[in-house]
Parts: structure tokens; C-alpha cells; sequence
């Protein structure tokens, strides 16, 4: 199994930087390959990405949410086994420091070579770096989903 831990502060509350993130529809707006994201129900989402021209569908189970503070998922059926937790820490009143911690099996040969060379870690602080011109050009979310899971 490998993993990666990347963070990004982003110049906006606590609020609306999980607010955003919990509108996974809208994560084709700043994560690369990932086309797609339908939230089937409160706690189940289906994902089609497209990395480096390797097309997967996947389903993905958040099991934990706590609003301003975490949203953590597994996947639970699907191409892909993956796992993570994102945490929502203030650093002020307007600036909000994201962390992402994820773990992934690697499919094959290339995915295994592409983890070593450290193609994840990169995509990772890309798409974070991605979230936060994303929110912060907004200033606002798109929607939030307060639930607890």
C-alpha cells in the first residue's frame, strides 16, 4: 500500500473550505483526471477518472464526515482501492489550512512505477493547489452538505 500526505492553506474560512469540499460533483473543476463524480446518496459517490489514458470507474464511501473538521472515504467497489481522509484545520479567521492524507494499492507495473517516481505526490499538491485558486477565486462555495456521517 502506498500513501501521501500533501496540505494547502487557502485564504478563506474553515467554513467554506469544507463546504466546498464536501461538493464532490464539483471536483472535475480542479482535480486532473477525474472526469466525473455522481453522489449517488449522502454517503456514496461514483467516480470515472482518466489518468494518463487509463480510464476507471469506482465507487467511493465516505465514512466519516464532521462538518469543519474531516470528510474521510474508502473505495468499495470498482477499478481502483483507495482510502483517505482530508481534515479542515483554522489557522484564522479567513485562512484554512487543508490536509489530505491518502492511501492507494497500486494496479500493475506502471502504477507501481509511476508511485515510486512520485507521480501521485504530485498530482495530489497540484490538484490541492488547484482547490485553493479554485475556492479562493469564488470566495464563496458552490453548496454545502452540513450531515454528519
Amino acid at each position: 500500500m502506498s500513501h501521501v500526505e500533501e496540505y494547502v492553506e487557502v485564504n478563506v474560512p474553515v467554513r467554506t473550505a469544507y463546504n466546498q469540499w464536501t461538493q464532490f460533483e464539483d471536483f472535475p473543476a480542479f482535480m486532473e483526471g477525474v472526469e466525473r463524480i455522481d453522489q449517488r446518496t449522502d454517503t456514496l459517490t461514483h467516480w470515472v477518472t482518466n489518468v494518463n489514458g487509463v480510464q476507471r470507474e469506482f465507487d467511493a464511501q465516505i465514512t466519516e464526515q464532521l462538518p469543519d473538521r474531516r470528510v474521510a472515504w474508502m473505495t468499495v467497489d470498482g477499478e481502483a482501492r483507495q482510502a483517505g481522509l482530508v481534515t479542515f484545520q483554522p489557522i484564522d479567521a479567513t485562512t484554512t489550512k487543508v490536509v489530505l492524507h491518502m492511501n492507494w494499492v497500486p494496479d500493475g507495473l506502471a502504477e507501481t512505477a509511476a508511485d515510486k517516481l512520485g507521480f501521485v505526490k504530485r498530482q495530489v499538491a497540484g490538484d490541492l493547489k488547484r482547490f485553493k485558486l479554485f475556492i479562493e477565486s469564488r470566495g464563496v462555495e458552490t453548496g454545502a452538505w452540513r450531515g454528519e456521517v
